[in-house]
């Protein structure tokens, strides 16, 4: 083996030591309240299919019918001959549920915030960022070549002081509504007032608030914002059930951004069929709101169940729950014993966030008697986090 593939197993080494190594589970079913991963039956709190839409016959029905209509290809970029009706009645159909006057579906979340922060800032610029933020976003900052100011998570203070110091020409604020490790929100009010106030732009990832909060129209509806500086972003492949990701802004951003955007000019458009499948889970969305009731119930009880036997839960109002662990070896141990059991619950570590924790999710999907087991073996297993002995 030559140094250079030796160099590459000495750090994976150094991983495996630390507890940090990664492998992908397989899946051998859709997603949905219960899985077979690695061939092992389990209740799956891992997923963020947080209203139980990613196998919903109706949303499944749409996908096939567009399938069925367009093709599974689209054959190009959207700007060459991959933009299909498809695409432009979803487009159209999300800005109005959002709320905004225009829409620019992409393939992904990451692909959605690196357009957009790279398009929009460049070196005589700068963007303010939360330190909790998502990695796409930190890493779009850092390709956009401005000036990356982070500020300390939520701390409004913080953020004024750096945007009134700067002599950029262009000042972007982004921001995670719902932080992805945390559950936890952003004060939107309080940095739409900051955008105001310093004539900046506000872009928002609500990758985990679109479909949950604001009667399913995400997290700048739940705040009661409207603002021509908002430019939000939203996924598709979370509470929405299907795949990729949309911006929703004003028609000049929107167009600005069909022109200036690398990440959007240079990628073939998405199949039309999930153009489709995600129209559909946007009328599920509006109307059943049965599903995010049935959610906050779900939250309600964990919440009021763990917090009172004293466990560490981070506060989070959200279907992200996580629970605080002492060591990355304590969190892989826990979420190992809750396999044990039948539970699927994953083992967040650094470098992914700065402190271990287990990452509980729920879902519309979950029966209540699943959320109450996880409760049970949980307040069961947890005083060996801090024991001696290890799990098993």
């Amino acid at each position: 083996m030559t140094d250079l593939f030796q160099q590459l197993e000495a750090d994976l080494a150094e991983r495996r030591v630390a507890h940090l190594y990664r492998r992908r589970p397989v899946v051998a079913t859709p997603q949905g309240p219960t899985v077979i991963v690695d061939g092992v039956t389990l209740t799956n709190f891992c997923s963020n299919d947080y209203l139980g839409l990613a196998a919903h016959p109706h949303i499944v029905a749409a996908a096939q019918a567009g399938a069925s209509r367009w093709g599974v290809g689209s054959g190009a970029s959207h700007l060459v001959c991959g933009h299909q009706g498809a695409h432009e009645e979803c487009e159209r159909k999300l800005a109005n549920f959002v709320g905004k006057p225009a829409a620019l579906t992409l393939a992904t979340g990451y692909l959605a915030n690196l357009a957009v922060i790279t398009a929009l800032i460049g070196r005589e610029d700068a963007v303010f960022a939360d330190k909790l933020n998502h990695a796409s976003l930190n890493d779009a900052c850092l390709l956009s070549r401005a000036t990356f100011k982070r500020y300390a998570h939520n701390d409004l203070a913080m953020l004024e002081r750096q945007l009134a110091q700067t002599e950029a020409r262009r000042k972007l604020i982004v921001v995670d509504a719902v932080f992805s490790m945390d559950g936890d929100t952003a004060p939107l009010a309080g940095l739409l007032a900051l955008a105001e106030r310093y004539d900046a732009w506000l872009f928002m990832d609500d990758a985990h608030g679109f479909g949950v909060l604001g009667e399913g129209r995400g997290s700048m509806a739940a705040a009661s914002l409207a603002s021509p500086r908002i430019i939000y972003m939203a996924t598709l492949g979370k509470a929405a059930g299907v795949a990729g990701a949309f911006v929703a802004a004003e028609e000049i951003v929107i167009d600005y951004l069909i022109n200036m955007a690398r990440p959007y000019i240079y990628t073939t458009a998405a199949p039309a069929l999930i153009a489709e499948a995600v129209s559909a889970s946007v009328d599920v969305i509006a109307q059943e709101a049965w599903r995010r009731e049935r959610l906050q119930a779900h939250i309600a009880l964990l919440r009021a169940r763990l917090t009172g036997a004293g466990c560490a839960l981070m506060p989070s109002g959200t279907a992200i729950q996580p629970l605080e662990m002492p060591s990355s070896e304590a969190a892989l141990g826990l979420s190992a014993a809750l396999r044990q059991r039948g539970h699927w619950v994953a083992a967040i570590r650094p470098p992914t966030v700065p402190t271990p924790r287990l990452r509980i999710t729920l879902s519309a999907a979950h029966e209540t008697a699943a959320v109450s087991q996880l409760v049970d073996d949980l307040l069961d297993l947890l005083p060996t986090v801090n024991s001696s002995r290890s799990f098993s």
